[in-house]
């Protein structure tokens, strides 16, 4: 049997996600679920698709991120007050966030314990925990020599350097 291609496999993803594979939603779900697991704000999506001749207006590239949130393709994070990023890994998990950078990454999952959560107001469920470290480079680190995280190396937005 030979092998699915990418845009098989991504629509494969879309239809079992409950969406129907657009040629927009195919085109961003490939730039987003083909490699590593990572950070992307719109912004960024947009000038990749832009980049790759996927030509989709802004407008778009929110609608579909925020219908794959809808969907369970991604995560949001929400780093800092109108700046959001969509996390390919949508698991439970934790990251940092360099406010000098924008750059955000994943906390291992064996670097933070609980000891307990608070009670939940009456009538409320705990429904996940997400904690955002935020860090900022020190004593002449520029911010721009990122390790890769433990698990993968992921990140928005890309380091210069």
């Amino acid at each position: 049997m030979a092998s699915e291609t990418p845009v098989c496999i991504t629509t494969a993803r879309l239809r079992a996600a409950g969406l129907r594979p657009t040629r927009p939603r195919v085109g961003l779900g490939r730039l987003l679920f083909e490699g590593p697991p990572r950070h992307v704000s719109a912004e960024q999506l947009y000038q990749e698709a832009r980049d790759r001749r996927l030509f989709v207006s802004l407008a778009t590239v929110y609608n579909t991120l925020h219908q794959f949130v809808a969907a369970g393709l991604l995560r949001r994070v929400v780093v800092h007050t109108g700046q959001t990023f969509f996390d390919t890994k949508v698991s439970d998990h934790h990251h940092f966030y360099d406010e000098r950078t924008g750059f955000v990454r994943d906390i291992d999952e064996r670097e933070i314990a609980f000891a307990r959560l608070p009670e939940p107001p009456p009538g409320y469920a705990i429904t996940g925990v997400e904690v955002i470290v935020r860090v900022e480079a020190q004593g002449g680190f520029d911010g721009r020599r990122v390790e890769p995280a433990p698990a993968a190396a992921e990140g928005s937005p890309k380091p210069a350097g």
